[in-house]
């Protein structure tokens, strides 16, 4: 892990929300998903689909118009989740005209990402260039200003947004949570789970930072692929009242940390009781 992050490179701008369908996100492209026509007329297509595994998502082209690529897969189930809180995706995306259809669609998925070149041949109106695609939003998420209170106070705090009102909901997700970024779990063993979406960053870039007050947490993908315009960085924390067993200051708990498909899991563990001993 490292001990040292330089956080002056981390853009912030003072009562502002970078990403709409993020609000720990602090740079880079927003939106689930993001669509794009490239130098050759093919899409790009990246669809944010974390906790699915490299090889378990699915994709097939609209056999009839050859318009659209349907794709889907499910989360993997993990410790600290709860079952309802699961996510399955199933989604669409492709050419929003008459004029073309598609020829081929090359995949990959990787880290919670889903990226596609969608290629595509011209079968009328040959002249005119088509930039016409579907769903037709995509890549617009993230508004910025929004704050609850002028309070200067609060102007750092995300808890000063009204988040209920301001968070997308994750349009591909059919079942699950589709708002939360960050799950949150207490286990009968007084353990403490939370887990947080950070689409497109490997295991080994994301960082769990605690101290006596909270449990900061970074991640950012490095290896940027080459069709997408820059990294995006995640930063952010969970308050010790929300994961301190009662009496018990923070780091004297055992906290680990995993992370795979483009989610961070952390785990949080009061420390064992004392034994009694018994003197005669």
């Amino acid at each position: 892990m490292a001990s040292f992050i330089d956080m002056s490179r981390v853009p912030f701008i003072p009562g502002r929300l970078h990403a709409t369908n993020h609000p720990y996100q602090r740079y880079g492209p927003k939106g689930f998903m993001e669509i794009k026509v490239l130098r050759n007329d093919s899409l790009y297509v990246r669809v944010d689909l974390p906790g699915v595994p490299d090889d378990a998502v699915r994709h097939r082209v609209d056999a009839v118009r050859q318009k659209l690529v349907f794709f889907s897969g499910e989360e993997t189930h993990r410790d600290g989740l709860k079952a309802k809180d699961v996510r399955e995706y199933s989604g669409s995306a492709g050419l929003g005209c008459d004029c073309c259809e598609i020829t081929g669609v090359d995949t990959k998925m990787k880290d919670g990402v889903l990226r596609m070149i969608v290629s595509r041949v011209k079968v009328k109106d040959h002249d005119n260039k088509c930039t016409h695609f579907v769903p037709p939003n995509a890549g617009k998420s993230g508004r910025y200003d929004y704050q609850r209170s002028s309070d200067p106070r609060y102007i750092y705090d995300l808890s000063s947004f009204n988040m209920d009102d301001i968070l997308e909901d994750h349009p591909f997700v059919v079942k699950g949570r589709r708002k939360d970024v960050v799950a949150r779990k207490r286990t009968s063993d007084g353990s403490f789970h939370f887990s947080v979406d950070m689409p497109g960053v490997c295991s080994d870039d994301m960082f769990v930072l605690p101290n006596e007050n909270e449990i900061k947490f970074y991640g950012e993908n490095k290896e940027v692929y080459e069709h997408d315009e820059s990294c995006r960085i995640f930063v952010g924390a969970v308050d010790k009242t929300c994961c301190c067993s009662y009496g018990i200051p923070l780091l004297s708990h055992d906290i680990a940390w995993d992370a795979e498909f483009g989610v961070l899991k952390v785990r949080v563990s009061p420390p064992p009781p004392p034994r009694n001993s018994n003197s005669e």
